[in-house]
């Protein structure tokens, strides 16, 4: 039985951060986000979207309790490592390489070409959650 919803994004990554306001400008500036919405008191975001071409993360703060929020960790508190990360296809990733390593993003696996296909690179954003940016897309490699 086909489950998925018909819309734009069907999986669309979560993640929270300390300072949430701080990382919603970074995240647009760095990495080419665009706010589609933000709903937030003061400091505290309690849930944002950012959009990425047809793609969208959703985040929050990261001190708001809630049933959900108490089963994530921030990467800082696990020594860096991540269960899961985003993938994100850009259209010119070694622009995007510069543009992110121009605001501060931390290189972990610098830009290379891809056995597989594309090209691209994996990073950390300023709380240390770990991103890869590539040229593959698998929607249109061949099975």
């Amino acid at each position: 039985m086909d489950q998925a919803a018909d819309t734009t994004s069907t999986i669309i990554p979560c993640l929270r951060y300390r300072d949430a306001t701080a990382a919603i400008d970074w995240l647009c500036a760095a990495f080419g986000f665009h706010r589609h919405a933000v709903y937030a008191d003061g400091d505290t975001v309690h849930h944002a979207q950012l959009t990425f071409g047809n793609g969208m993360i959703m985040l929050g703060s990261a001190h708001v309790q809630s049933e959900w929020s108490d089963r994530i960790v921030q990467p800082g508190e696990v020594g860096e490592r991540e269960t899961q990360s985003p993938c994100v296809i850009v259209r010119d990733v070694d622009a995007h390489y510069r543009q992110a390593t121009a605001a501060g993003a931390t290189i972990v696996v610098d830009i290379a070409d891809q056995g597989y296909g594309g090209r691209g690179y994996a990073c950390r954003d300023p709380e240390g959650h770990l991103w890869w940016f590539g040229s593959y897309d698998p929607w249109k490699a061949p099975a």
